[in-house]
């Protein structure tokens, strides 16, 4: 049984040879992350102290100034927001309260904007994304991701 590329096999059917054809699948495996918690990993049980239950919010300010280079000539993104559905707009205002009063996120006067929008997940649940594609489409690209 030997390997070889699809233009060696063409050749050899050119020629008369006979050949076979096999396919190797991976067998899906059942997947195993199911039902573990951040608990089972060895290295967060050896060191608790280095992830916490809770973050107590955001990080202290830094002396670093961070610039996001636009395409010359941008115009100001914000949207209309998505519509959401009542139960949505609720979640919505839940999480940001949350997050306002854990320190994550605080008001803004910003003329910018990005749309929020929630995405079910499989377990039922809603996971709050926000949009930046339009921001995106105006920042300079450069070999530094942002953060």
């Amino acid at each position: 049984l030997t390997v070889i590329s699809c233009s060696k096999g063409q050749e050899y059917m050119a020629k008369g040879c006979q050949i076979f054809l096999a396919q190797i699948s991976a067998k899906k495996e059942k997947d195993k992350s199911e039902g573990k918690q951040l608990e089972d990993v060895p290295v967060v049980r050896d060191y608790p102290e280095v992830f916490p239950k809770d973050l107590l919010g955001l990080p202290p300010a830094r002396p670093v100034g961070f610039y996001i280079d636009l395409i010359p000539g941008a115009a100001l993104v914000a949207r209309a927001p998505y519509r959401l559905a009542p139960s949505e707009m609720k979640k919505l205002s839940e999480q940001l309260q949350e997050l306002s009063e854990k320190g994550f996120i605080r008001p803004s006067s910003s003329l910018w904007g990005a749309l929020v929008l929630f995405v079910k997940k499989k377990d039922g649940s809603f996971r709050m994304c926000i949009d930046y594609r339009e921001l995106n489409k105006l920042t300079v690209k450069n070999r530094y991701p942002l953060p």
